[in-house]
């Protein structure tokens, strides 16, 4: 499903990625471990077509992305990448509801099918009581729920997670790990997951392991 070919990315004098390659197959859990500072965000970022390398190729379902212009760009990350932060990045003046609904509006998608897939998501995920509480009136582990709709929201093929629970107690924690197991077993989506947790890495179907801008073999 994605293949990357030798991403090279430099900031400055930095060479943050010195030729990263591998791939992942569709229905695929990966996580992605190594050191602050071994690229893990920053290849995250341009997989998710956030940044953009300086060399190399990434194809998804062979096409190459890293070939599209701006605008089409946009489109496709709209349409098949949906992203879950650490820091959830919920916007704190609109509720929860109107959170999750944002992406489907921004993809020009008809406005009261987007309201109804939101709300289905949210009761899924256990948040049918707070449709219209804003983010500061939701606990830590609410809002990464929150933020998990708002990404499944487009139904995206791929699901990109940087350090999601980084910022919850074990609780909330194990209950978000589960809830990509059971969101891959019941849609097929495929997740890429950043994080330093290492009960989670060890539950992915694979583990990549990066130092220094490359993955180790």
């Amino acid at each position: 499903m994605i293949k990357v070919e030798n991403i090279r990315k430099k900031y400055g004098d930095l060479e943050v990625l010195r030729g990263v390659n591998f791939s992942i197959d569709k229905g695929e859990i990966v996580s992605i471990v190594g050191a602050s500072g071994a690229g893990k965000t920053t290849l995250l970022q341009i997989l998710g077509t956030l940044d953009q390398a300086d060399e190399g190729i990434i194809s998804f379902e062979d096409k190459d992305i890293s070939a599209l212009k701006r605008n089409d760009l946009s489109k496709f990350r709209n349409e098949n990448i949906g992203f879950v932060f650490q820091f959830h990045h919920l916007l704190p003046e609109f509720s929860a509801l109107e959170n999750v609904c944002l992406p489907g509006y921004i993809g020009k998608r008809n406005k009261k099918e987007v309201e109804i897939r939101a709300k289905e998501l949210l009761t899924k995920l256990g948040l049918e009581h707070r449709f219209h509480h804003k983010p500061a009136e939701m606990s830590g582990g609410e809002q990464q729920r929150a933020s998990v709709a708002r990404a499944l929201i487009n139904s995206p093929k791929l699901i990109l997670a940087d350090e999601p629970s980084g910022n919850l107690d074990s609780e909330n924690a194990r209950e978000l790990h589960q809830l990509f197991f059971d969101l891959r077993k019941e849609t097929s989506q495929t997740f890429v997951i950043v994080t330093h947790n290492e009960q989670l890495a060890d539950m992915a179907d694979r583990k990549i392991t990066m130092k220094d801008g490359v993955v180790l073999v």
